[in-house]
């Protein structure tokens, strides 16, 4: 194995496995932490992808689980570990982007790491440290009004020392600009300055392939997918890898699809929308109905087996960011998520056993649930359906297709040109 990668969500792992996959890395994405029994045959891929869900746990748990897979990673031959988390940096001000890094740089007893959200495709950038989402600021944008990770400040350094007991410093645009050379020698300032940790800015793709060439031979390197766009390259240099082909369909099991929508996000509300004026069938569910039990998973399967077999149906709990305030001023901001999690994974297993195998699921934390619902154990990458979201099939006993989109993702048109990519 060339790179061990480290995500603290699904949607965000499988966005960083398809970066690897289109690079020409040979990647699987195992879920949840492997254990050491898993060495021998994670080391016969190039890339091995960890999915956690890490990302509003407890700062401890985040940790631990962290470390087993890095300890797992390294034994399995990693040159290279990578943690991912998501191109908004969401975070809280206690964690768990700096305390995993820092963890992280203590277990490899190494001084520096670079850190880096940026995905222009998908409108993230970063200028001055600062974090824009399209041309808006962090706290200007949509993210704001996020349920559990909203985020209230756009400079990431700012972000970043407050969750962190060592120095972090900026790796400016001008810099960047400058080159690969100039960012390895910015890098290596800042380590004898004694930094642990360094936003680095980045607006484009030539950015962040530059960012992934000076990051060659760090132990360590942290961020969103975009800067593994220039990784692999670094591993076909030095003749460690020969790139794989990439198809651009998926073989996928005979079977109903389904759409899973639980994400709040304004991304996914409209996609919902789009897919409602095109027709596809759609049922919202009431996160009031199901904490109350007016409303079940056996409820919702069975609308779903009544609709028209030949195309995808809609169960979606994306309501608008004032009705979920409303709704954890009722419940709590924990127990509204849960529930919607838990009642969209025993959906997903009722429909599994009624013929569906075709999953669309979007938000990240939906995506976790239902793929540990399904107990499906790793996911084999298939092509991209929108920058950072690709179709991926099960690997184990069940035999399925899924597309797991974090809520921010894809164009408006994503829950209908998906099904295409499907053979």
């Amino acid at each position: 194995m060339l790179l061990g990668a480290i995500a603290d969500d699904l949607t965000g792992a499988t966005d960083l496995a398809l970066m690897l996959v289109r690079g020409g890395m040979r990647t699987i994405q195992v879920i949840g932490v492997p254990v050491p029994g898993d060495a021998r045959e994670l080391s016969e891929y190039d890339a091995v992808v960890v999915a956690l869900k890490s990302r509003t746990s407890p700062v401890d748990e985040a940790i631990s689980q962290t470390l087993a897979s890095a300890d797992v990673l390294r034994e399995a031959g990693a040159h290279q570990l990578f943690f991912k988390y998501c191109s908004t940096f969401d975070s809280t001000d206690k964690g768990n982007i700096g305390p995993v890094s820092e963890a992280l740089l203590d277990f490899l007893k190494v001084p520096l790491t670079l850190a880096c959200p940026a995905f222009p495709a998908n409108g993230r950038s970063v200028y001055q440290g600062y974090l824009f989402v399209g041309d808006k600021l962090l706290n200007e944008s949509s993210m704001r009004n996020h349920p559990l990770t909203p985020m209230h400040d756009a400079s990431l350094v700012r972000v970043l020392q407050r969750q962190s007991d060592g120095d972090v410093g900026l790796i400016p645009y001008s810099t960047v600009e400058a080159g690969p050379a100039a960012i390895r020698t910015a890098l290596e300032s800042a380590a004898k300055k004694g930094l642990r940790q360094v936003i680095v800015d980045a607006i484009s793709e030539r950015h962040l392939v530059d960012i992934g060439h000076a990051a060659d031979g760090m132990p360590l390197i942290t961020g969103g997918s975009g800067i593994a766009m220039g990784l692999p390259a670094n591993f076909i240099r030095s003749g460690q890898l020969i790139p794989a082909e990439v198809s651009a369909t998926l073989d996928a099991p005979e079977g109903r699809p389904v759409i899973l929508a639980g994400s709040c996000s304004e991304a996914t509300r409209g996609q919902i929308a789009n897919a409602l004026e095109a027709g596809i069938p759609a049922l919202e569910i009431d996160a009031d109905k199901i904490i109350e039990g007016k409303q079940t998973a056996t409820e919702l399967c069975d609308w779903a087996v009544a609709q028209d077999a030949k195309g995808p149906c809609l169960i979606y709990s994306s309501a608008d960011p004032r009705i979920v305030a409303e709704i954890q001023e009722r419940h709590g901001v924990e127990k509204a998520g849960a529930a919607v999690e838990k009642i969209m994974a025993e959906t997903a297993k009722l429909l599994v056993l009624k013929g569906f195998t075709r999953f669309l699921v979007a938000g990240g934390e939906t995506s976790g649930a239902v793929v540990n619902g399904l107990g499906v154990p790793a996911l084999e990458i298939g092509p991209e359906i929108d920058p950072g979201v690709p179709w991926t099939r099960s690997i184990g006993s069940r035999k399925l297709a899924l597309a797991l989109k974090s809520g921010n993702f894809g164009a408006p048109d994503f829950f209908i040109k998906a099904w295409g990519m499907l053979t």
